[in-house]
């Protein structure tokens, strides 16, 4: 373990066993502090849209097909021009020092090795140069939460283009910081600073809770910072946290090169819809013009395949790889999403489904019981 002003960081460097990623949060919960894990795994309010993020993969049944006549399904994919050999990406989940004190470079590490997708948070324990350079050449998305000085958004959009970024996602549902009771009770706040945050101000984010944290982002955000960030760095820009098929349009027409439907993992709004609930709404409002990115609630292979058969283009993994950190760094985070993988490759399988495209064109059945 390493201390960080009375805060236990887990220094876990190994392979661990993943019966599935639901389990590993009862496993991690020995080992994170539980401020730290209170942070992680908690909601907004009663959780009432945490809950439902999961329970919403019920409301669609995969078909079972056989005579398909096809053997080892090919997950590999090209989205935003980039070559992936999986359709799962990491989502950009904050503070993952929490976890582990290699945090995000330990995340970046595994990914790699799969050949997945990293995005990584304004709100990072490891710098965006460190993190990016973990990923050895990997792609990485950088996550902006915009911050009310155009000055600061400027220099971090900077360093993000500098460590070679491949877009930048611009999250628009956390314009204030949702009702996270768990914070409250536990009185968290960040033992450990944020790195990019840090480099504008010494000991950014240290002893701060989320809400301080959250009052120097922009309130307000419009279209124009969608085209205004994407003239400024030249790279696609995807919106996250979009749930309608009103604000998906609004993104397109602000020139976003994505859209990524997200609840934030039920931290923001409590009572709103389950992400994967407003999903195929604003795929079919989205129709193809831009890629989709999903995340919320994904914990199996078996939802993988109903975020992409409902319109995702990639599908985001948050929370569980986290507690693998702490459980083994980025060997464990690796076994976590070679589990996930294998899982989604099963049900591509059984569900008769060869290539990514093939698993995008299945209809799925409503649940009637």
């Amino acid at each position: 373990m390493t201390d960080v002003n009375g805060y236990e960081q887990s220094d876990r460097e190994e392979h661990i066993k993943v019966l599935n990623l639901e389990s590993l949060q009862e496993r991690a919960k020995k080992i994170i502090p539980t401020g730290g894990f209170g942070y992680i795994a908690g909601g907004s309010e009663n959780d009432w849209t945490l809950e439902a993020n999961r329970k919403a993969f019920t409301h669609k049944q995969i078909y079972p097909r056989a005579l398909t006549n096809i053997e080892k399904p090919d997950l590999s994919t090209n989205v935003f021009g980039i070559d992936l050999k999986t359709p799962i990406m990491m989502a950009p989940v904050a503070a993952q020092g929490l976890a582990n004190s290699q945090g995000e470079k330990d995340t970046a590490k595994a990914f790699a090795a799969e050949g997945a997708l990293m995005a990584q948070s304004t709100y990072s324990s490891s710098s965006i140069a460190d993190t990016a350079a973990a990923g050895n050449g990997s792609p990485q998305f950088f996550q902006l939460y915009m911050s009310k000085d155009w000055k600061f958004n400027e220099a971090i959009l900077d360093e993000a283009k500098k460590a070679g970024v491949k877009g930048i996602i611009l999250t628009v549902d956390a314009t204030v910081d949702g009702y996270r009771e768990a914070d409250i009770v536990n009185n968290f706040q960040f033992p450990i600073p944020m790195a990019n945050l840090e480099k504008f101000s010494e000991g950014a984010g240290k002893g701060q809770g989320i809400a301080e944290i959250y009052a120097a982002a922009a309130q307000k955000i419009s279209p124009e910072d969608v085209r205004r960030i994407a003239e400024y760095t030249d790279l696609p820009v995807i919106v996250k946290g979009i749930q309608t098929p009103g604000d998906a349009e609004l993104a397109i027409g602000a020139g976003a090169a994505g859209v990524y439907v997200s609840n934030h993992g039920g931290r923001q709004l409590n009572g709103g819809p389950a992400s994967f609930d407003a999903l195929e709404a604003v795929a079919k409002t989205v129709s193809g013009r831009v890629p989709i990115i999903f995340d919320s609630g994904i914990r199996r292979g078996s939802d993988v395949f109903k975020a992409l058969a409902s319109g995702a283009d990639l599908v985001a993994i948050g929370r569980p790889i986290v507690y693998a950190l702490a459980l083994g760094g980025a060997p464990a985070a690796q076994d976590a999403l070679q589990e996930l993988n294998n899982e989604f490759k099963t049900t591509m399988q059984l569900a008769g489904t060869k290539t990514i495209k093939d698993v995008q064109n299945t209809t799925l059945a409503e649940f009637k019981y």
